[in-house]
């Protein structure tokens, strides 16, 4: 599989409303162009993913070998900034690294996807973000996360890229850096009127007051289960829980459901996203994948559901994959993709 940096870029330069395909342009060739994108603020999480993949995940206690082993760049900020900009979107990346050898290596692999990469911050001291990661069968995984430089991401912070995040018009939000760093981040773009995202991912309590401020609310069924109390095991269930979420604050509430698709419910009413069958072999990012491919989706004039379809679809592509940010497609492999699988 080829490095993420050498990947071909694809930018809209039709508009999706009217069902038009995009052409492609290479980042190599033709440099970072995106006067037709829209333009995304991410604030978030840098890691980097050490993996261990395996035939079957280790019971308590038990070591399991023959394991083969990668790393890869990660993190949930920087995950759904990497899809986002993939398919096509002009993305700002807000973020801390440690001084080690793997902040400087983040940096560079983000700036490879065209992100812009001013608001990256270092903290001398620090280390990287680090995620363990073991995957087994059909993709299921393990992950335990030392945030490092990922808490050092501070309100502070937020004001000093306060210029990208006014210009942009999204911002998305991730729950791996410090509550009060996300709080900043939303009250800022919400005063100005920017449709704001955030995936409650790791689920962590969240007030009603952040969650009024929030365009969009994704969530996958654990982390809707936490956020309103309901288990999210039945229809039923699925949209009692998006309803309460609503309820709370949010505007719109995406309900994550892996190989069941997605649940959107908002004022337009409540649907279910169907997804594409796929053999998965790994699951990391296509969370992170769903949310960024959504973000860019919606700012180019799709309707929620078909928003969530395009990212259903960047969604299956990545889990076919092993890896966080090597597993993210581009916007030409989800056309192709689509294209290949009109009903899913």
């Amino acid at each position: 599989m080829p490095q993420p940096s050498a990947r071909a870029l694809s930018l809209l330069q039709n508009d999706w409303r009217y069902g038009n395909c995009c052409s492609a342009v290479n980042l190599a060739t033709a440099g970072i162009i995106r006067s037709m994108s829209k333009r995304i603020a991410v604030v978030g999480s840098s890691n980097v993913d050490l993996i261990m993949k395996m035939d079957r995940l280790p019971k308590v206690g038990e070591s399991v070998s023959d394991a083969e082993f990668m790393q890869t760049f990660g993190g949930k900020g920087a995950n759904q900034a990497y899809a986002a900009a993939l398919a096509g979107g002009d993305v700002t990346f807000v973020s801390c690294v440690g001084d080690d050898s793997y902040g400087a290596q983040m940096i560079e692999n983000m700036r490879g996807c065209g992100a812009n990469v001013e608001h990256i911050y270092t903290e001398p001291g620090v280390a990287t973000g680090t995620a363990l990661i073991m995957i087994g069968e059909a993709g299921q995984n393990y992950i335990s996360v030392a945030p490092g430089a990922n808490y050092k991401l501070t309100p502070q912070h937020v004001s000093q890229a306060g210029a990208a995040i006014d210009a942009a018009d999204m911002l998305v939000l991730q729950y791996e850096v410090p509550v009060s760093t996300v709080t900043a981040a939303a009250e800022r773009a919400s005063a100005l009127g920017k449709p704001v995202m955030l995936n409650l991912a790791p689920p962590r309590p969240i007030a009603d007051a952040l969650l009024r401020l929030l365009t969009y609310f994704v969530v996958n069924e654990t982390e809707a289960a936490f956020a309103c109390g309901i288990e999210v095991n039945s229809d039923d269930n699925v949209r009692r829980a998006a309803d309460a979420l609503r309820a709370k604050g949010a505007a719109n509430v995406i309900i994550t459901l892996g190989e069941q698709g997605a649940f959107v419910a908002g004022a337009h009413g409540s649907t279910y996203a169907p997804s594409f069958k796929v053999t998965a072999i790994d699951s990391t990012a296509a969370g992170d994948t769903f949310c960024g491919a959504f973000a860019l989706a919606l700012l180019v004039g799709k309707s929620p559901m078909d928003a969530a379809r395009f990212a259903n679809a960047a969604a299956a592509i990545t889990v076919t994959r092993i890896g966080a940010q090597i597993s993210i497609p581009t916007r030409d492999e989800i056309d192709a993709f689509m294209r290949d699988r009109a009903h899913p």
